[in-house]
């Protein structure tokens, strides 16, 4: 494994419980853009060469599969993976947010929801930060106007309101925690500046370390992304990580994702054989 990414997975080990967030990692990269099903042997491939233990990915997939994210089904003695419906919900939102071009304009408005009771705040409270929306006091959540609001939070009252761009910070710099996301960026860019560095002087990867470094890539650059409402110009501070974390992120992703996608012809499978090829939207992935 090149040195840039073996430093990469050494800071991955130093993290607490990452396993199942990987697994859906691997399920909304990789698997889901190539019908959605994998095999567990597929998976336990990747996950040895990034040195976690067969037993810990088993636990890990029984337990998404236990929390609804994942849904099994066994072929003989082995068993194929694919993710319940109402974590494809979720996933279909967070795939926009991470992959998709942030907005080019804004209209000044905001979309604001009002849930009163605690146990429903509770059951939206994911689904909505997911979706891009903060939350500046308990039951009080915000987003630009015209983000899809997430079926866990339909019962919601919904309001539109309008904003200065002064009295706009404000109202954001409550809802989100701007200073923690723009702190998560630079490291995000403190760790993989080497690796694209490493890519540039025309390194060469093995197929399988192209697909290890594409989990890891997004694997890291998810969990930043998702805390981000992706402000329009206006209403963001100064000199905003975001942008240069963004273009380093696919350019990466652009360069090893051939070889990536090379591992999974030849070892991906599915409870049908051969993993299907990736669907139009995959070489779409941070294009502007």
């Amino acid at each position: 494994m090149s040195q840039p990414l073996a430093r990469i997975v050494d800071q991955l080990k130093r993290e607490p419980s990452r396993t199942g967030s990987i697994v859906i990692t691997v399920f909304g990269d990789a698997i889901v853009p190539r019908g959605g099903s994998v095999w567990l042997g597929t998976l336990l491939q990747f996950f040895e060469a990034i040195d976690i233990d067969g037993s810990v990915v088993r636990t890990a997939m029984s337990r998404l599969a236990a929390d609804g994210w994942l849904e099994r089904e066994k072929a003989g003695r082995n068993s194929f993976y694919r993710l319940a419906p109402s974590g494809r919900r979720t996933f279909e939102a967070a795939t926009r947010h991470i992959y998709d071009p942030p907005p080019s304009d804004w209209s000044g408005r905001f979309e604001l929801l009002l849930i009163g009771k605690a146990a429903d705040r509770d059951a939206s409270r994911d689904a909505l930060r997911n979706a891009g929306f903060g939350s500046p006091v308990p039951g009080v959540w915000v987003a630009l106007s015209g983000v899809e609001i997430p079926e866990e939070a339909a019962s919601a009252i919904r309001l539109e309101v309008s904003a200065e761009d002064e009295s706009g910070r404000r109202l954001l710099s409550e809802s989100w925690p701007l200073d923690r996301t723009a702190d998560a960026y630079l490291k995000f860019i403190k760790a993989f500046e080497p690796f694209s560095a490493w890519l540039g002087r025309r390194a060469r990867l093995s197929e399988l370390e192209a697909f290890t470094a594409r989990i890891l890539l997004i694997h890291h650059y998810r969990r930043v992304v998702l805390r981000d409402p992706l402000l329009p110009l206006a209403l963001l501070p100064k000199n905003w990580p975001g942008h240069a974390a963004r273009e380093l992120c696919g350019k990466i992703y652009r360069a090893v994702l051939p070889a990536s996608e090379q591992w999974l012809d030849h070892h991906g499978q599915s409870e049908s054989g051969a993993l299907p090829s990736a669907a139009a939207e995959l070489a779409r992935r941070f294009r502007d």
